[in-house]
């Protein structure tokens, strides 16, 4: 049954929590995100059994691997933890001044950082997120409202229990980090239409979560979290490094929004290279939809049982598994062509020992994390050095890439004069 008033409470104790937290000291902060790290392993026993009762009804609804991998919390809890400690020893970007100036008439001029206020976070499948938007939340100063998908409820309840007894411990209002516990999806609605108390709304999911986000809201939206993820190999690359980068980027964590999705190869290299690749990924269970392209390329060489011709919506599909396309292209060209018609701005790379190429690669590709000789695998706040992210935006207005402390703050113009008065 429909509560018209639930969002409402929550985000009005939202807002009050706000308020306290603009004033808490980093050392408050810095405590309580060192009380949940270490919460987070002496509760580690719950929280997996928890997770593992998630898990169970995920198998028992025959979701795919790739799912079952972005949920589990099986030996990560330990880099988790690791992470929120990383995060507590990050400068505090609160009261961070900057653009200080003088002007001719003596008024001083700055800008100082500012917590957000109240961020709404609508995601779907990973829990690990909602230890890492609270860490952030909590060092900038922001209250957040939290909605997890249904299916990680259970575990997701018992983070939040363990994140509010941190708070407690610290002596920080419990409602700075609060959660929905109502799966029905017209709670969603509710949170994007309560524009009185939240600042701003971030979505992590599927592309359907975020179109329905940003034509729904009545609260700026910032979206992210899903890439169609290249890497041109161009014909100056060194293979066998290449070789290396390619598979991290698709076998180091095949579920993640930064893995690789479609790998673009130099024709002049296609016949001695893509070999190699199919041999190398095939043997790891990796399928390959293939271009015309690529299967004209090969001339006489047999495809292996893992390649089939690819379909024009593969260009555009995030795989989320074991699966890479495969595009033989004739120049840099055509591969930066291919790769702003298909690509949503995540993570895009070139394997390159070119650097004019390189150079070009920069200029024209306009994603929010571009590598040269790099696996789109770093696309992260903690392999960043930023110990965390809220998402990663795909936006190019606030913020863009990994969300991390600074992303979370906004700013305010500090005027100090000696009671000036404008002349004109």
């Amino acid at each position: 049954m429909k509560d018209p008033a639930f969002i409402q409470k929550i985000g009005k104790a939202s807002k009050e929590a706000a308020y306290q937290l603009a004033t808490i000291s980093t050392q408050q902060k810095n405590a309580a995100l060192n009380t949940l790290a270490d919460n987070l392993l002496k509760h580690q026993k719950t929280i997996l059994e928890a997770n593992q009762l998630d898990l169970d009804t995920a198998l028992n609804a025959s979701l795919q691997d790739a799912f079952l991998d972005r949920l589990s919390l099986k030996d990560r809890l330990e880099g988790i933890a690791h992470d929120v400690k990383q995060v507590a020893k990050l400068p505090d970007p609160v009261g961070e001044i900057f653009d200080s100036t003088v002007l001719a008439n003596g008024l001083h001029l700055y800008k100082q950082r500012t917590p957000i206020g109240v961020i709404g976070v609508i995601y779907e499948a990973r829990p690990n997120v909602t230890i890492d938007i609270a860490s952030l939340t909590i060092k900038t100063g922001n209250s957040v409202i939290l909605r997890g998908g249904s299916e990680t409820l259970r575990t997701n309840l018992k983070l939040v229990e363990v994140i509010q007894n941190s708070l407690a411990e610290a002596a920080i209002p419990l409602n700075a980090v609060q959660f929905i516990d109502k799966t029905e999806r017209h709670y969603i609605k509710d949170m994007l239409h309560a524009h009185e108390y939240i600042d701003l709304i971030i979505p992590r999911g599927g592309v359907g979560l975020h179109q329905y986000c940003k034509e729904n809201s009545m609260i700026p939206v910032i979206t992210g979290g899903m890439g169609i993820c290249h890497l041109f190999v161009d014909s100056s690359a060194d293979q066998s490094k290449a070789l290396e980068v390619i598979c991290n980027a698709k076998l180091q964590k095949p579920s993640a929004c930064n893995a690789l999705d479609t790998l673009l190869i130099h024709q002049d290299i296609a016949q001695e290279f893509i070999p190699a690749v199919l041999e190398r990924l095939g043997k790891k269970g990796v399928v390959f939809p293939v271009s015309k392209e690529t299967e004209m390329a090969l001339k006489n060489l047999a495809f292996p049982a893992c390649c089939h011709l690819a379909q024009d919506q593969d260009w555009d599909t995030e795989w989320l598994g074991l699966t890479l396309g495969l595009h033989v292209v004739k120049n840099l060209e055509e591969a930066i062509q291919h790769i702003q018609k298909h690509s949503q701005g995540h993570s895009d790379g070139i394997l390159t020992e070119n650097d004019k190429h390189a150079e070009e690669f920069i200029k024209k590709v306009d994603s929010a994390c571009v590598y040269v000789n790099a696996s789109t695998r770093f696309s992260d706040g903690a392999q960043f050095g930023l110990g965390a992210e809220v998402a990663i935006s795909t936006q190019k207005i606030h913020a863009r890439g990994p969300m991390a402390l600074k992303e979370l703050t906004s700013y305010k113009w500090i005027a100090r004069g000696n009671y000036h008065t404008r002349k004109s």
